[in-house]
Formats: C-alpha cells, sequence, structure tokens
C-alpha cells in the first residue's frame, strides 16, 4: 500500500507527480477552468478527466474528479480510489479532494489504499514489455487538518482497515489449490503473528479434534476432500473489554458442491466461497491492531467440498456440535452446515453478540443484486446496530426477515431435528438464516449473507477491485468500533 501523509500545502503548490483535484464547482477550478471546459467536463457525477497541467500547477498531470456539492465520506471514499487509479505511472500523487472534518480524511486514505489494491502474485513477466506497471508510493492529502493529532490517528486506523480489507482480497484470489484447509490455516497463522503479535492467540482444530469434539457439519462437508477440515479460533481479550463479540465465518476452500455437483462454468469463481471466513479473522486483527476495548472470538470453518466415496451423500444424518441432527438433502447447500457448529460453538461461549459472514446462498443475490449483502437476524435491535455500521463503513448491505413459516420448513424432516435445504425454489435466503438461527440460542445474532458483493467478475470501480472486495471486513471493524464507544 502507498505511504499516507498529511501536508497544510496548496493544490496549485503541492509536489506530486499526479495531482488528484476534486471539483464541486466552479470554484474549484480555479486556473484550470479553462482547460477543464475544454475538456468537456460538466462536473456530472462519476466524471473524471486526466490532462497536463501546463505550468498551471506544480503537479505535471492533473486528475480532476466531480464531487457533490457537499460529499459523503463515502463519496470521498469512492472519488479517492478513483484518481488513484486514474494516476497511472505515477510513484508520488496529491490529493485535494475537500474533506470537511476528521471522518473524510479518514475515508480518503481508506480509498487511496483500497484503491491502489492490485493482485499480481501469478503474473510472470520475462519480457520487457510485460515489465510491471509502476506502483504509487506514497500520497499526501492536502488538508487543513493536517497539523491534528486526530487527522494522523485517523489516516493510521484507514492503514490498518485497509490492510485487513485487502488481505482478504488475497486469500480470495488465491487459486484453490494453494489454499487448501491447511494451506489456508497456515496463511492465517502467518499472517495473525506478523500482524497483531500475541495479542490475538490462534487454535486450530483437525480432524480428529473435530472428531471429538462433535463438529459433525464441518467433518460431513469436509469428508469428500482428501485435505480435511480445519477449525481456527481466534481469541483477543483485552483487559479492559466492555464487550464480547463472536464472528463466525464460512470458510469453504473450493466449492464443487460434493456430490450435488456444480456446473463446471459455476465452478470456476468458487475459490471465493471462504470470503466469510477471510473477513472475520482480517477483521479480528485489524480490531486487536486498533487496540479496541471489545473481546473478540472468531471462528473460521474451513473445509474443501469434494465429491469421492468417502463424501456425504443427500440424505445423510448429520450430528451437529449443538446436538441437533440434519438430514442433508444438497450437498452444494453445504456452508449452512459448517456455519452451524461455529455458531454453536460461538453461543457455547456466551458472548453479547454473534454475528458470521458467509458466500450463502445465490437467493440473496437474486433478492438484492450483486453489490448489496444481506442482514437477517434473531434481534431487530442488533440488525439496525450491524446496518448502521455498514452504513458509516461504507459497505452496501439491507435487511431481510426471517419470516414465520421458514420455521416449519427447517423442522420438517421426518428422519431427523431439521432439514438442511429448502425444498421450495423461493426464499432461500430466508430459509438459510432460520436454519443457522437454530445454532445461536438466545444470544443477539446477524447473519451477513455476502454471496453477492464478495467478487466482482466485472470491470474494477472505484475502490471495488476485479476479484475479491473484502466486503464485511470494513463493517466488522466499525461495529466494534461503536461496541466499544470509541465513536
Amino acid at each position: 500500500m502507498p505511504s499516507v501523509t498529511l501536508s497544510t500545502s496548496k493544490p496549485t503548490t503541492a509536489s506530486a507527480d499526479v495531482l488528484i483535484l476534486g471539483i464541486r464547482g466552479d470554484e474549484d477550478k480555479g486556473d484550470l477552468a479553462e482547460t477543464l471546459d475544454l475538456l468537456g467536463f460538466s462536473g456530472e457525477k462519476g466524471q473524471s478527466v486526466r490532462f497536463p497541467s501546463g505550468g498551471l500547477v506544480k503537479a505535471p498531470v492533473v486528475v480532476a474528479l466531480a464531487l457533490p456539492d457537499e460529499p459523503t465520506a463515502e463519496d470521498l471514499r469512492r472519488a479517492a480510489a478513483r484518481g488513484i487509479r486514474a494516476a497511472k505511472n505515477a510513484t508520488t500523487v496529491a490529493i485535494a479532494l475537500h474533506p470537511a472534518g476528521v471522518d473524510e480524511v479518514e475515508a480518503i486514505a481508506e480509498g487511496i489504499d483500497l484503491g491502489a489494491y492490485r493482485f499480481d502474485t501469478y503474473k510472470t513477466r520475462s519480457a520487457a514489455k510485460d515489465a510491471a506497471p509502476v506502483e504509487i508510493a506514497s500520497a499526501v492529502i492536502l488538508t487543513p487538518f493536517a497539523r491534528q493529532t486526530t487527522a494522523t490517528k485517523a489516516v493510521e486506523r484507514a492503514s490498518t482497515v485497509a490492510l485487513a480489507v485487502n488481505t482478504a482480497r488475497d486469500w480470495v484470489n488465491t487459486p484453490p489449490g494453494d489454499k487448501r484447509p491447511a494451506d489456508l490455516v497456515e496463511a492465517i497463522t502467518t499472517h495473525v503473528t506478523a500482524a497483531a503479535g500475541t495479542a490475538v492467540k490462534v487454535s486450530v482444530w483437525d480432524e480428529k479434534r473435530l472428531a471429538k469434539e462433535r463438529c459433525g457439519g464441518i467433518l460431513g462437508v469436509g469428508q469428500g476432500s482428501d485435505s480435511p477440515p480445519r477449525l481456527v479460533t481466534l481469541s483477543y481479550e483485552p483487559e479492559n473489554a466492555v464487550a464480547h463479540l463472536a464472528l463466525v465465518g464460512k470458510g469453504i476452500t473450493f466449492d464443487s458442491g460434493g456430490l450435488s455437483i456444480k456446473p463446471g462454468a459455476s465452478m470456476q469463481t468458487m475459490k471465493l466461497d471462504m470470503a466469510g471466513a477471510a473477513a472475520v479473522v482480517a477483521a479480528t486483527v485489524a480490531i486487536a491492531t486498533l487496540g479496541l476495548p471489545v473481546r473478540i472470538t472468531a471462528y473460521a470453518c474451513l473445509a474443501e467440498n469434494m465429491p469421492s466415496g468417502r463424501a456425504t451423500r443427500p440424505g445423510d444424518v448429520l450430528h451437529m456440535r449443538s446436538g441437533a441432527t440434519v438430514e442433508v438433502h444438497n450437498t452444494d447447500a453445504e456452508g449452512r452446515l459448517v456455519l452451524a457448529d461455529g455458531l454453536a460453538l460461538a453461543a457455547e461461549a456466551q458472548p453479547d453478540h454473534i454475528v458470521d459472514v458467509a458466500t450463502l446462498t445465490g437467493a440473496c443475490i437474486v433478492a438484492l443484486g450483486s453489490h448489496t449483502s444481506g442482514i437477517l437476524g434473531n434481534d431487530d435491535d442488533f440488525s439496525e446496530t450491524v446496518l448502521a455500521a455498514s452504513a458509516a463503513a461504507g459497505e452496501s448491505m439491507w435487511r431481510l426477515p426471517i419470516t414465520e413459516e421458514m420455521k416449519g420448513i427447517v423442522t420438517s424432516s421426518t428422519v431427523a431435528d431439521l432439514r438442511q435445504h429448502n425444498p421450495k425454489p423461493y426464499g432461500g435466503a430466508l430459509f438459510a438464516a432460520a436454519f443457522l438461527r437454530e445454532f445461536v440460542g438466545d444470544v443477539p445474532w446477524a447473519h451477513l449473507d455476502i454471496a453477492g458483493p464478495s467478487f466482482n467478475e466485472g470491470s474494477a470501480v472505484d475502490y471495488t477491485p476485479v476479484g475479491g472486495t473484502g466486503t464485511g471486513v470494513r463493517t466488522l471493524v466499525r461495529l466494534a468500533t461503536e461496541l466499544a464507544g470509541s465513536r
């Protein structure tokens, strides 16, 4: 990520390869007005132009970005990322987006770090014409708040959160053959040790321990693979904790669908199916790095869903950690099975709140599209708190209900306590949440279905890259911040 600093310099005198300039109206154009008019810059939302400055400002190149008259923090976060992506071949940039306060400075810093993200680990460049693109090394935010300690801390906070998001993106983007359950455990352990030191403790249950602990959901999903499942538990316990938040993440490192196998084309992006586990792990490390006084217990439920002679069959009954039995109807609805064991363990810890994050249902994409996550839960007040945190963090989420009819369907198995899959072709996201609700007891709980926004198959837009997006991380960190009373 670029080094981000603050300065009180004026846009016209800032030293950088590129000046990223926010334009709210004619007054912001200054001496560039004639050039902008000639380029057809109308100020329409999302518009940007890049041009040589011609000596009108110190930076040789200007990227002008249209801004609303009173931009929100999210407007500035997106604009900063858009400007960074437009600053091609620059190593230094100066960013003048006119933040109205420290919160806006933080949003700009986040946008810089998120917009600069790229995943090129597997790219090879043996010929000169394929040389690596120039990366931005440093970015300076121009603001009158530059000398305020609160602004400096805001930039540091933004860096911590952006690093967490980008880490989750890296894990999601890693090819599935290189992040089978044991591989992902190693990546998680390495990251926690490097980023949080001893502040976060890690424990890992292998398949033998999972069997001893009666985690039949995780074992059932993972038993078709020759790479056994794992459960990773992270614990952050600050002495001054004012709340206990449990996080549970779906970590299917590759989802073939099992014996209910997916069509070949549908498997192409199924490396994304561990995005929920990536989000809860990365967020936990960020919360610890920020030193928030909130106890976090996070569970990453890792398995590879593969077909084989050992795989769970439709019609099998699994014995879950909670003591409930579950009849399996569709092995491609595996995420709720691994989450069920994670949620049961979370509830046993008696936290104040539980949040699970999962790429759970295509039905949620049908309901909310590819850019909005669903929030479902058992407590209206807590669900509203999570929704507010997502809005403040700049992540699009929307509440969906768990309707009463779903309770009857979940408990309608003739051979077990619960059925795993909805027999009807509609309401799939609601049914899945109703199933998960059976494992959380009375603890206030929210389920985030991130199936849509967790992975971007289209073009990069603002701070959303192609591939893994890191969805959920910012919301979880913001939620912990709110629970800590830090804002």
